[in-house]
């Protein structure tokens, strides 16, 4: 089971990664959302995967480590999801105004078509100076 989980936090880890080093704006966004689920994983792993155990005291239930599991995990993944969730929301909105004032969607700013530095035409005057 621990390795399942490993796997399945370094995949989300990776992909998230890889959408953040895309071009454009949404992909970012995904990949934003993916690493924090990943982490999300990460901290409620961290609170001991156990089934049939409670996370708070009960009456019948001796009052030992052994017997219960820590709630802390669970409520710290809980404040992140939600928080996540409005972030990513946020981050949507100014991702859709971004596109409306700039007219295209690339982190940047640029457009794809545009030319780069190195591919600037220059001028015919001897001078090189670019225009």
């Amino acid at each position: 089971m621990e390795a399942v989980l490993a796997i399945a936090i370094g995949v989300l880890t990776a992909a998230g990664i890889w959408l953040m080093l895309r071009p454009r704006t949404f992909q970012v966004v995904m990949g934003l959302s993916l690493v924090s689920y990943a982490v999300n994983l990460f901290i409620f792993c961290m609170g001991r995967l156990s089934i049939d155990r409670e996370p708070v005291l009960l009456e019948h239930v001796p009052k030992t480590l052994a017997h219960y599991d820590d709630p802390l995990p669970q409520a710290l993944v809980l404040t992140a999801i939600v928080i996540g969730f409005a972030m990513t929301a946020l981050f949507l909105v100014v991702t859709m105004a971004l596109r409306g004032l700039a007219g295209n969607d690339h982190v940047d700013g640029g457009r794809a078509d545009a030319p780069t530095d190195g591919d600037a035409p220059v001028s015919d005057d001897g001078g090189g100076a670019r225009r």
